[in-house]
């Protein structure tokens, strides 16, 4: 039996479906005799090209024809529909490309249509065809016998040489349409008596990609799989999809800041069976149509299997941020290199719902921009530390009966400026990102004999605002150099791009510390420090 792509090929222009500039434009060359020799049909595979090549011989052969509605009753129209007409040849150019099975073709092209009207030359993969054989056909498409129509399909429209484009009428296929797909799935399943609910078709549709041929093949394996019971469960199973009702539930979480929620139910899909990557792939779809909801105003049809679901999409694209849309999307694009270099998609996809839901936990530079995003739309920003209790200065100590002066009161310290909605921040987070983010920030301001004597700091206090960085005893010269309000000011800034807070510095020297074990070079010296002044800020020394 025939498989049902097969069986249920459009017949005549009337059935096809999303191709209507083509069937427009052969309907009127056929309606008023302005056929060309060569026609050159080009689009993703699955798109119906060879199926329009066989209706169009069938107009031109049909014995009521040349005619855009053949009778289909006719000895040439079911020769063609069957594949042996003799005046309809199809060749496959992935096997016959050579410069021999052209001048094959050279040799028959002289001989008259047996029936029909013209001999119809059908070329599929037209673009495997070698450049001498393309060649030896250049002048037999430019000045072909009155009977002979070619008609060349490819899917890589790019691998057709130019000269044989412009001896063409070139139609580009278009993709269909997901509510195209749909129907086509509905006429088949009416036609061959198979129960399937609408969201079932729709999931077939989508997994189709924009190819007929593909969504119809997957409809024919899910009735044999089923007794020409389909149902959205069974769907899932043989595709491996992703339900919509787990990728609304992700975002879900994300919006409520669940971390706890989402790691439990990313360990529940993997402990069902689920294919984490495809969660991942079709979470990044899901987002994608968030995005687009977001910025049209209106989700698309294509974007949910139902009007319910696209409600619901609707309501989720208001609740979740633009920005948190696009971090995950920048956080999952991790997971999707790690699936194609053959890693394990679940840690990516951990991590990427941890730093979405808890981005205070990232102090990447990409993290600050996502936490400085949402505090610009209006997100409830992080509750800002203390300010520390300002110290009263003691009384002073009372005169002695002969001194007539009296002491100057001492001055009230300045209050330490708080940021007000900058996140929180801790002093072991400040050390963790100290040599990864911080100190490559200063690089990128410039910096960069900055960043290498600041390299023999550490991070040692942190109260409220003000950051107390200490140096080794032995690096006082260093020292000298960070408190110069030049190398001060490009650490703060950089302090402030990473963490979104302007934080007041302390420079000081403390106990020696053992150098790390995996450091390989030596710190900077006095002179490696002149030397990158003098490169960086074109420095001279002077003469004292």
């Amino acid at each position: 039996m025939a498989a049902l792509y097969r069986k249920h090929r459009p017949q005549s222009f009337a059935e096809v479906v999303g191709q209507e500039a083509v069937v427009r434009t052969l309907s009127n060359a056929i309606g008023t005799d302005a056929v060309r020799q060569a026609y050159l049909f080009a689009g993703p595979r699955g798109t119906g090209k060879t199926s329009m090549a066989r209706i169009l011989a069938k107009c031109l052969n049909c014995a009521q024809g040349p005619t855009t509605t053949p009778d289909g009753t006719c000895h040439a129209c079911l020769a063609i529909a069957a594949g042996t007409s003799l005046d309809v040849i199809e060749m496959d150019a992935a096997s016959q490309r050579g410069i021999d099975d052209i001048r094959e073709i050279r040799d028959r092209v002289v001989l008259q249509p047996v029936e029909g009207q013209y001999k119809v030359y059908i070329l599929d993969e037209a673009h495997q065809l070698t450049d001498a054989a393309w060649n030896a056909l250049l002048k037999l498409i430019e000045e072909p016998p009155p009977h002979l129509v070619f008609v060349f399909c490819t899917t890589d429209l790019s691998k057709v040489l130019p000269t044989v484009r412009s001896r063409c009428q070139t139609f580009v296929f278009q993709r269909p349409r997901l509510q195209e797909l749909v129907t086509v799935l509905r006429q088949i399943a009416d036609a061959e008596k198979i129960e399937v609910p609408d969201q079932a078709l729709a999931l077939v549709a989508r997994s189709g990609r924009g190819a007929y041929r593909d969504a119809v093949s997957t409809l024919d394996q899910l009735a044999s799989a089923t007794g020409s019971k389909v149902t959205v469960p069974a769907v899932l199973e043989l595709l491996g999809a992703v339900e919509e009702e787990a990728l609304f539930r992700i975002c879900d979480l994300v919006i409520d800041r669940d971390t706890a929620g989402a790691l439990t139910y990313v360990e529940e899909l993997s402990d069902r069976g689920q294919d984490l990557g495809r969660l991942v792939l079709d979470l990044i779809e899901h987002l994608r149509q968030l995005m687009l909801a977001q910025h049209l105003g209106e989700a698309p049809e294509a974007a949910a299997t139902s009007e319910e679901a696209r409600e619901r999409l609707r309501a989720q694209a208001n609740q979740l941020g633009e920005a948190t849309v696009l971090r995950l999307v920048d956080l999952l694009a991790v997971a999707v290199d790690d699936m194609r270099q053959g890693g394990d998609p679940r840690l990516p996809l951990e991590l990427a719902l941890v730093k979405v839901t808890r981005p205070a936990s990232d102090l990447s530079r990409e993290s600050v921009a996502f936490r400085l995003e949402r505090l610009e739309q209006g997100a409830p920003p992080a509750v800002p530390a203390p300010a520390p209790p300002a110290r009263v200065p003691e009384p002073p100590a009372e005169p002695e009966p002969e001194a007539a002066a009296e002491p100057e009161p001492a001055p009230e310290p300045a209050p330490v400026p708080v940021t007000v909605g900058a996140p929180a921040l801790e002093i072991s987070q400040l050390q963790e990102a100290w040599a990864r983010t911080v100190l490559p920030a200063v690089e990128e301001r410039g910096g960069i004999p900055t960043a290498s004597l600041l390299r023999e700091a550490h991070p040692a206090e942190l109260s409220g605002d003000t950051l107390t960085l200490e140096f080794p005893p032995s690096a006082q010269f260093h020292l000298d150099l960070a408190r110069d309000p030049k190398n001060a000011g490009l650490l703060a800034d950089a302090l402030y791009d990473v963490t979104g807070r302007r934080l007041e510095l302390v420079f000081g020297l403390g106990e020696a510390r053992e150098a790390p074990a995996a450091a390989d070079e030596e710190p900077a010296g006095e002179e490696r420090i002149l030397e990158l002044l003098k490169e960086t800020f074109d420095a001279r020394e002077r003469e004292s």
